[in-house]
């Protein structure tokens, strides 16, 4: 029987790749670690010209990179950010968080992001890892009450800004939409288009005072127009026979009168197009209007109406606030309520047929 040969290479252990040291970084550049070190933090501009450039050069050849959590435990900064998301599978969501990273990388900061899943025991948690990475500032789109989890990070002098949701025992900055006025414009539009009876749809409401808000004055301006008629449901969206009993309820009941369905945001939008679609009804006969601007929007059929939420500027002006309030720890201003106005855009499912007002399915848009 024949021997196969024995290959030592074969058995050696794999090594890892080895990484590049400040202490490299000085030799390459011909400067000393405390060079290097000033180079990467904020005492840059204290070396001239020509060593700023021999150090950049000598860290790229190297493939260097300062390890930032080190720093921060060493100097009290981590230059880190964080960012509480309720759910990030919300389209809202996605989008204020690219605002907010942004300007994070703008201002020199790094995004620290957490997906709570609208679940109060993941958000505490997720507070605790947040805390133990001494993020310098938090942003919060908050799923539960966690006000005993952020007044204690607010005692250790972490700037923190509600987004979206307000907490009804903490007071912090808070940046998002002007609830009421956003129901004012989708119902005066709705009134302006011919429609007279309104299905209001929500998410559940329980733990977000958006959600609250937007319903609250949904169901004043029914009680305060005779002439508008209407109803209002919050449902878990996975409840698929629910949303269909629901609107078809509606729509039973509205012989007579020219109905039309709003969505408190974009996950209801979405659930109320495959409904509809699945029942074969028509957008525009069936008037439709979407809290939230989605990509595809201008896709289904003559395209749905969206009242667009001014995501970026949202996410912009959480970091602003943050690193106010971080620049100016001593400066016990109070509490802000930063408020941004929606933006129609015009398409043709809140265009009633045969009526003046009537579009194609290019989308159009009104301040």
């Amino acid at each position: 029987m024949g021997t196969f040969p024995f290959h030592r290479h074969a058995a050696m252990p794999r090594t890892t790749p080895h990484r590049a040291t400040i202490l490299q970084v000085a030799r390459e550049a011909g400067v000393s670690k405390t060079s290097v070190s000033r180079y990467f933090s904020d005492e840059r501009a204290r070396l001239s010209r020509d060593m700023q450039s021999r150090i950049a050069s000598a860290a790229r050849r190297l493939s260097y990179h300062p390890n930032q959590m080190a720093r921060g435990l060493k100097g009290g900064r981590s230059q880190l950010i964080g960012m509480l998301v309720a759910d990030i599978r919300n389209p809202f969501s996605v989008a204020v968080m690219h605002g907010v990273e942004q300007a994070c990388r703008e201002r020199g900061f790094s995004l620290l992001v957490c997906n709570t899943d609208n679940d109060p025991a993941q958000e505490r948690e997720h507070l605790a890892l947040l805390a133990s990475y001494r993020v310098e500032g938090l942003v919060i789109n908050a799923a539960g009450q966690p006000s005993r989890e952020l007044r204690a990070l607010a005692a250790q002098g972490t700037p923190l800004v509600l987004l979206d949701r307000m907490l009804s025992d903490f007071e912090a900055d808070v940046v998002g939409l002007d609830n009421t006025q956003t129901i004012d414009m989708a119902l005066d539009h709705l009134r302006q288009q011919g429609y007279d009876n309104v299905l209001y749809l929500s998410e559940p409401v329980a733990q977000a005072s958006s959600r609250q808000a937007r319903l609250k004055h949904f169901e004043q301006r029914l009680a305060d127009d005779p002439t508008l008629r209407g109803e209002a449901h919050s449902l878990a969206l996975a409840e698929d026979n629910r949303l269909q009993d629901v609107i078809a309820g509606f729509l039973s009941q509205a012989s007579g009168s020219a109905p039309a369905i709003l969505c408190g945001n974009g996950n209801v939008t979405l659930a109320v197009a495959h409904a509809l679609q699945a029942r074969g009804a028509r957008l525009g006969e069936i008037g439709l209007l979407g809290i939230d601007e989605l990509e595809w929007c201008n896709l289904v059929g003559p395209g749905i109406t969206t009242l667009a939420q001014p995501t970026d500027a949202i996410g912009r002006a959480a970091v602003h606030n943050l690193l106010q309030r971080l620049e100016e720890p001593q400066r016990q201003a109070p509490p802000k309520r930063t408020h941004y106005q929606a933006r129609l855009i015009l398409r043709g499912s809140t265009c009633r047929p045969n009526t003046p007002d009537q579009y194609d399915s290019v989308s159009q848009e009104r301040p």
